[in-house]
C-alpha cells in the first residue's frame, strides 16, 4: 500500500471530470473534514448502534458483539477498492460512475439504479429512528394515542419521519453549503458525544469483557445451533457500516478531492469501528442486569437510561437525535449526487430536468424533492404493516451490497487483465496489496449478500402474521426492482445514454476508458 503526499493545486481539481466527458457544474466549497463528514455521518455511529442493537442482542446475545470486527474487516476491504478509486474518479455518483468506468454502461446502471433506490429506502428507514428516541426522551412526542394502540407506535414513526425528510429536503435545496455547515456541526457533536458516552460507560462497569463470551442460549433455535443466531445477529452490524463512499459522491464538490476523498472514506470506517464498537462493548459491560428482555427490545436507549440516569440519559438521547438527523442528510444528500450523475448521463426519465442545477444555488433542485417525496411514500407502508417496512428496509441494505459488488466484482477483473490503473502523482493506491484486498472484498460482500438475503422467519417474518411472501419478500422484490429495473434501461433507456449536450466538457467527446466494455445494441 502506498501514500505519498505531494501538492496539488486547485487549478487540477476538474481534471478527472474530462475523462467522463463532464464539465464541472457543482461548486467547490467542502474541504478535508467536510468530505470525512459526509462519509461518517452516512454510517452515523450512534444512529445505527442505537436503531439495531435491539436486534443483534436479541438474536445473538451479548456475543453478537463479534460481529462487529467481523463486519469491518470485510468492509474495510471494500473500502479500500472504494478509496483507491476515489484517488482516481472522484466523481458525482460514485458507485454508479465507477462501475460504469470499470465494467460497462450496462454494470454501471444496474448499479446505480439499485444504489438509487437503496438509497431512498434508507432515508426512509433511517428516519423511523426518531421513534426509537423522541418518545423515551418525552412522552410529549407520541403525537399519535399513547403508545398502546395497535397502530400508535408505527403511525407515530410516519409522523415523526416525515418532519426529519422535509427538513433534509429544505436543507439540501439549498445548496451544499447550508448541508455541509449542518453535517459538520452535526458530525462534531456526535462524536464528541459518542466519546463522552464512552468515558461514562467506563466509570460504571459492573462486569468484565468476558461479557461478549455469553450467548444468552440463542442458538438453541437454530439447527446450527449459535452459528445460525449469530448469521442472523450480524444483520444488525451489516446494517450500519456502509455508505463510507459519499465522501467520493461529493468530489465534485470538494476541495483536492483526488487526496481528501481516499482519506475521507478510510478514516470515517475506522473511526466508526473503534467509536462504535467501544459504545457496543462498554454498554454490555456497564448496564445493571443483563437479564428480562429491555435489552432487546428498548435497545442502547435502555441502557443510556439505566446506566447515565433519566438526566444525563436524556441529555445523551437528544445527542443520539441530531445523530440521526445529520445522517438522514447525508443519505439524502447521496441519493441526490447519484440521481444527478445518472441524469446527466441521460440515464433517467426526464433527464435534462433532473440533471439541471440552480443557478444559485448551485445544487439540483428537482431530484431534492422528487427523493423526498419518493422517501415519504415509503413511509406509508409502516403505519399499518411494520413487518412489511422492515422487509422494504431489508432490501435496500441487500441493494447497497449488490451495487458495492457491482463496484468491485469489475475491478477485481480489470486487476486481473492488467487493465487497472491506478491513480499517480503520489495519491492513493494500494500496490501489490491491491489484487489479495480485492478478492476479500468480493467474497466478503457474496457472502454477507447471500446472509442479508437468505429466507429467514427470525429476520423476514419474526411475529404473526406468517406469510410466505414476507419471508421470501427480499428474494423476490430484490429480483423484481433488479430484473425489472434492467429491463426498463435495455429496452427503453440505454438507446438514449449519453452525456447530454448542456454537461459535456466543451470540444471533446469523452474518450473511451481502456478496460471499458462498448455497449451494444
Amino acid at each position: 500500500m502506498t501514500k505519498t503526499e505531494q501538492p496539488q493545486g486547485p487549478q487540477n481539481d476538474d481534471a478527472e471530470l474530462a475523462e467522463f466527458g463532464y464539465r464541472p457544474e457543482l461548486k467547490r466549497t467542502l474541504g478535508n473534514f467536510h468530505t470525512f463528514a459526509a462519509g461518517i455521518s452516512y454510517i452515523s455511529i450512534l444512529t445505527g448502534t442505537f436503531q439495531l442493537f435491539y436486534f443483534g442482542y436479541g438474536s445473538g446475545g451479548p456475543a453478537y458483539w463479534w460481529s462487529w470486527p467481523m463486519v469491518f474487516v470485510g468492509q474495510f476491504t471494500v473500502a479500500l477498492c472504494f478509496a483507491e478509486l476515489a484517488a482516481r474518479y472522484p466523481v458525482a455518483g460514485s458507485v454508479y460512475n465507477w462501475s460504469k468506468k470499470i465494467g460497462n454502461p450496462h454494470l454501471g446502471w444496474l448499479a446505480g439504479w439499485m444504489m438509487l433506490i437503496a438509497s431512498v429506502v434508507s432515508i426512509s428507514a433511517v428516519s423511523l429512528a426518531y421513534q426509537l428516541t423522541l418518545p423515551q426522551i418525552s412522552s410529549v412526542f407520541q403525537f399519535v394515542g399513547d403508545g398502546t394502540g395497535k397502530y400508535d407506535v408505527a403511525t407515530n414513526a410516519v409522523v415523526l419521519a416525515a418532519v426529519l425528510i422535509l427538513f433534509t429536503t429544505v436543507v439540501n435545496a439549498f445548496g451544499v453549503k447550508l448541508m455541509a455547515t449542518i453535517n459538520t456541526a452535526g458530525v462534531f457533536i456526535e462524536l464528541i458525544a459518542t466519546v463522552v458516552l464512552i468515558i461514562l460507560f467506563a466509570v460504571h462497569i459492573t462486569r468484565g469483557p468476558q461479557v461478549v463470551l455469553e450467548t444468552n442460549g440463542t442458538g438453541a433455535g437454530h439447527s446450527t445451533g449459535y452459528l445460525g443466531a449469530f448469521l442472523v445477529a450480524s444483520l444488525a452490524s451489516a446494517y450500519v457500516m456502509y455508505g463510507f463512499d459519499t465522501a467520493a459522491s461529493l468530489g465534485e464538490e470538494s476541495l483536492d478531492p483526488t487526496r481528501n476523498a481516499p482519506r475521507a472514506i478510510i478514516r470515517a470506517i475506522v473511526a466508526s469501528f473503534v467509536l462504535g464498537g467501544l459504545i457496543l462493548l462498554l454498554a454490555l459491560m456497564s448496564v445493571s442486569s443483563l437479564k428480562g428482555d429491555k435489552l432487546s427490545t428498548d435497545g442502547l436507549q435502555y441502557v443510556v437510561l439505566d446506566v447515565l440516569g433519566p438526566t444525563a440519559g436524556k441529555a445523551m438521547l437528544w445527542c443520539v437525535l441530531i445523530a440521526v438527523t445529520v445522517c438522514a442528510l447525508a443519505v439524502h444528500t447521496a441519493a441526490i449526487r447519484l440521481a444527478f450523475a445518472m441524469a446527466r448521463d441521460n440515464n433517467l426519465p426526464a433527464s435534462s430536468r433532473l440533471a439541471k442545477c440552480h443557478p444559485r444555488f448551485q445544487t439540483p433542485i428537482l431530484p431534492t424533492v422528487i427523493i423526498g417525496i419518493l422517501a415519504l411514500s415509503i413511509l406509508l407502508v409502516n403505519i399499518r404493516q411494520p413487518q412489511i417496512f422492515t422487509v422494504v428496509t431489508s432490501i435496500g441494505i441487500i441493494m447497497i451490497y449488490l451495487a458495492y459488488l457491482g463496484v468491485t466484482v469489475p475491478m477485481l477483473v480489470a486487476r486481473v487483465r492488467g487493465r487497472w490503473q491506478p491513480a499517480g502523482d503520489g495519491r492513493f493506491s494500494l500496490g501489490r496489496w491491491g489484487l489479495p484486498v480485492n478478492v476479500v472484498a468480493v467474497l466478503w460482500g457474496a457472502a454477507m449478500t447471500t446472509n442479508l438475503i437468505w429466507p429467514r422467519a427470525a429476520v423476514y417474518n419474526a411475529a404473526a402474521p406468517f406469510h410466505w411472501y414476507l419471508r421470501w419478500g427480499a428474494v423476490l422484490f430484490v429480483g423484481i426492482i433488479a430484473g425489472g429495473g434492467f429491463a426498463y434501461y435495455w429496452f427503453v433507456q440505454r438507446h438514449r445514454t449519453g452525456v447530454l449536450a448542456e454537461h459535456q466538457s466543451e470540444g471533446a467527446v469523452p474518450p473511451a476508458a481502456p478496460f471499458t466494455t462498448p455497449a451494444s445494441d
